[in-house]
């Protein structure tokens, strides 16, 4: 072999390498890209029951928005992805029913706001709500929030939990996007 024909097989596995070498880089950051998007900006939510339908239903997959409440807090009617009060290894997807330092009042299957003698308006319920319908009385502490399914008749919610309310610190984001079932994509508000 000549030594032109030696240099052009030594460019040519150079190029290989460098090729190789490319491909490790870009599969790297890409790794790194995924974990931070899914760390530190989307959080994943399959849901197991039926306590959020018909807003969400049994087996819907969602993301959450990790950096929601980064710079605000959550707003009554906000669908939170959090972790469970009674047992923090679970997450929990439920609708912000009562705000920090709140008194929240249940009577009659009817939620009343700091004495408000007008029922919070709660269009997006299953259906009529029967079961476990109060009275109820909770005051919401302050970094705290009260949380309840919009399945009320079938809802593990706050009604329920030994520790009822779930502060803010626990909280992993606002849902906002469901992305599977593909024949209901889309925004959750």
């Amino acid at each position: 072999m000549s030594s032109e024909e030696e240099k052009l097989q030594k460019r040519k596995e150079e190029s290989t390498v460098r090729e190789v070498i490319s491909w490790i880089i870009t599969l790297a950051l890409a790794v790194v890209a995924a974990l931070f998007v899914k760390n530190y900006i989307l959080i994943n939510a399959n849901i197991p029951s039926g306590s959020m339908e018909n807003t969400i239903m049994t087996g819907d997959r969602l993301f959450g928005n990790r950096l929601a409440y980064k710079n605000s807090s959550p707003k009554r009617g906000d669908i939170i992805i959090f972790k469970f009060p009674d047992d923090e290894t679970e997450n929990y997807v439920k609708r912000v029913i009562g705000l920090p330092g709140e008194t929240v009042e249940i009577e009659d299957a009817r939620i009343y706001i700091d004495g408000l003698e007008v029922p919070l308006k709660e269009d997006y319920l299953k259906e009529e709500w029967t079961i476990a319908t109060g009275p109820y009385s909770f005051e919401v502490p302050e970094d705290s929030y009260l949380v309840l399914g919009d399945n009320r008749n079938n809802s593990y919610d706050a009604r329920y939990w030994e520790n009822t309310f779930v502060s803010k610190d626990k909280i992993l984001g606002k849902a906002v996007f469901r992305y599977y079932p593909f024949d209901k994509v889309g925004s959750l508000y």
